[in-house]
């Protein structure tokens, strides 16, 4: 009995472990890195000194790094997954199974130590797996040391060589990176496409490379007066004896140490209003020379934007490179294609610089969670170019709802919690990504109200910022905002592929001064519904339905806003009494805001017969 007792007793305190296991930590990494590039062959080695600390409860016996480069080589993952999907990226398709193999890609480790000891490690693709001589404990530190080498791919995904527009360096996912481990565990994914998962840490880099190059890179400059290009004070001597310069940069709080190169950036930088200095660096050619001038100004509405509607920017510095093969965001910079419409010049800063914010500072896990990043970053890319150029639509998301509406729709939908290498097309990869998960925030201001939407995300950045948040840290943040209940919005929009349709099924004259309207519930994704009945004076009235499992009801948002009886999800109908005629009514719709992500809105309206008559007349 009493042994009885006693391992019941280890079994109540592991399960009240795993219950509350709530507090947050996460790893900590300090790189210091010396590189010397050769940009005859495009060849480069380095040096690599990595203080690791483990801030984890478990004790960690090996490691793994990330060797993106060697993702560029025939028949490997990103090779073959890019020559099997039904619809390969067109930047990739089949050019990395046909690179020559002074085009290819490779990063190769040696010389790799622990505290001074030398470890076994193996190769496999872009992963790098070590078996550690020494367990790192919960709360200690190690120093890892290690030499590697590596060859610039020609540009194929994102890192490259002689890109389209012809920049010769661009410089993202280049060194040996210490993946990251936190509450799941490892993540060493392998590179296959996608986007990433860092380690919080600082950077200390420098870069050796000929002194006709300029570069821009994550971090702070720390020898200005030895490099010149725009970085140099006012009144500075530069001194550009020899054939190498050593660029030296310093990038604290980071995820990630990303730079561009080439002998013929334009380097213009501006101070913007908050006091971020603002770098561009892009391609002396005078056919985009203007719309890279213009962009300077917007570049600063957008940071500012961005301060003003998630929070302040917290570096000193944010650097906008021509280079990539599209956009993508890194730390403190971001690589962009320069070769366009101002329009989209401007666009695709927007996106990138929102970045800033929604990965670089609100750090998910992308490859698990990448509607988070894309999402939010085009819902508030999306309210931000709205404004700064002037288009004041009165929804600047209705792209998304239109792209969400057709993956909807299209039977090849999969739930956004698909691992983001998973997704059987490219396509539903995007529009989840990018289009749902937009919709997602911008939805949530129909469930909740505008006003909590806004302090939803100013308190998600201020409890967030610098760590890796969740979606169920990002939904707790909107519960405590608006006291509603929301799990159910989180489970049934990110893990599920259920639909939104709710319909207008009868409208009937029930008394004298009394409609009767009956809806119906079609999709399976519950919502509280709006429902606008418009009479024929021209004067609307909101009848808001609550929804019964978020335990809570919005605000009124117009002056005539009634609130009704709630609606509890396994009723798929619901009555409400209009306390007026049917005569008198001239239009009954839900959601006429259209912030609804309802997949078909043929149902949503109802017009009687005379309105429908009349407007058929003045048609």
């Amino acid at each position: 009995m009493r042994t009885l007792i006693y391992s019941l007793s280890l079994l109540v305190t592991a399960i009240a472990f795993g219950q509350n296991n709530t507090k947050y930590w996460q790893q900590h990494v300090d790189y210091t890195m010396e590189v010397d590039m050769n940009v005859e062959n495009y060849q480069y080695n380095g040096t690599q000194e990595l203080e690791y600390t483990n801030n984890s409860p478990d004790t960690l016996n090996r490691v793994f790094y990330h060797l993106f480069f060697n993702a560029f080589q025939p028949n490997s993952e990103m090779d073959i997954r890019s020559r099997t999907i039904q619809d390969p990226d067109r930047r990739v398709g089949d050019r990395i199974a046909n690179l020559s193999e002074e085009n290819q890609g490779y990063l190769h480790i040696s010389n790799l130590t622990q505290n001074g000891n030398e470890l076994s490690f193996e190769e496999v693709g872009t992963v790098l797996e070590v078996e550690l001589e020494e367990p790192i404990l919960p709360g200690e530190k190690a120093i890892f040391k290690l030499d590697f080498e590596g060859q610039v791919p020609e540009q194929v995904r994102r890192s490259g060589k002689n890109s389209a527009e012809g920049v010769a360096l661009s410089m993202s996912q280049w060194y040996p990176k210490m993946a990251e481990y936190d509450f799941q565990g490892w993540h060493a994914d392998p590179y296959i496409g996608r986007e990433f998962h860092g380690v919080w840490g600082n950077y200390d880099v420098k870069l050796t490379l000929d002194s006709d190059y300029i570069i821009g890179a994550s971090g702070y400059l720390q020898n200005p007066e030895e490099i010149g290009y725009g970085y140099e004070e006012k009144g500075t001597e530069v001194n550009r004896s020899g054939d190498m310069l050593t660029w030296h940069f310093v990038a604290p709080k980071v995820h990630d140490f990303t730079w561009g190169a080439d002998p013929e950036y334009i380097h213009d930088k501006i101070t913007a209003e908050d006091g971020t200095v603002l770098h561009f660096l892009y391609k002396d050619n005078e056919e985009i020379k203007q719309n890279w001038k213009d962009l300077q100004p917007k570049a600063e509405e957008l940071l500012l934007f961005f301060n003003k509607n998630i929070g302040p920017y917290p570096w000193d510095q944010y650097s906008i490179v021509q280079g990539g093969d599209g956009g993508m965001e890194y730390a403190m910079l971001t690589l962009i294609t320069g070769e366009r419409s101002f329009e989209s010049l401007v666009g695709v800063t927007a996106h990138e610089m929102a970045h800033a914010w929604f990965q670089h500072l609100l750090a998910t896990n992308e490859s698990k969670h990448e509607w988070m990043d894309e999402g939010f970053t085009t819902y508030i890319s999306g309210k931000a170019m709205n404004q700064i150029m002037q288009t004041n639509a009165n929804n600047p998301h209705t792209g998304s709802y239109q792209t969400y509406f057709q993956l909807a729709n299209s039977g090849v939908e999969e739930p956004q919690t698909t691992h983001a290498d998973r997704y059987n097309l490219n396509a539903a990869y995007g529009a989840s990504a990018y289009s749902k998960g937009a919709v997602f925030v911008a939805q949530l201001a129909y469930v909740i109200g505008q006003e909590n939407l806004q302090r939803t995300l100013h308190r998600y950045y201020e409890e967030w910022k610098f760590k890796h948040p969740t979606p169920n840290d990002f939904i707790r943040i909107a519960e405590k905002v608006s006291g509603a209940e929301l799990d159910w919005y989180l489970t049934d929009w990110t893990q599920t592929t259920n639909k939104i349709d709710y319909a207008i099924d009868s409208v009937e004259e029930s008394g004298e001064n009394e409609t009767t309207l009956t809806l119906e519930r079609i999709g399976n994704m519950p919502m509280p519904v709006e429902v606008s009945v418009t009479d024929v004076e021209g004067e609307t009235t909101i009848h808001y339905i609550p929804l019964q499992m978020m335990r809570w009801e919005k605000e009124a948002e117009t002056a005539n806003w009634k609130v009704e009886n709630d609606w509890a999800w396994a009723y798929p109908t619901y009555e409400l009494k209009l306390d007026i005629p049917l005569d008198k009514i001239d239009m009954i719709e839900i959601d006429d805001t259209q912030l609804m992500a309802d997949t078909d809105r043929n149902n949503n309206i109802f017009i009687p017969e005379d309105s429908a008559a009349e407007e058929e007349e003045e048609k």
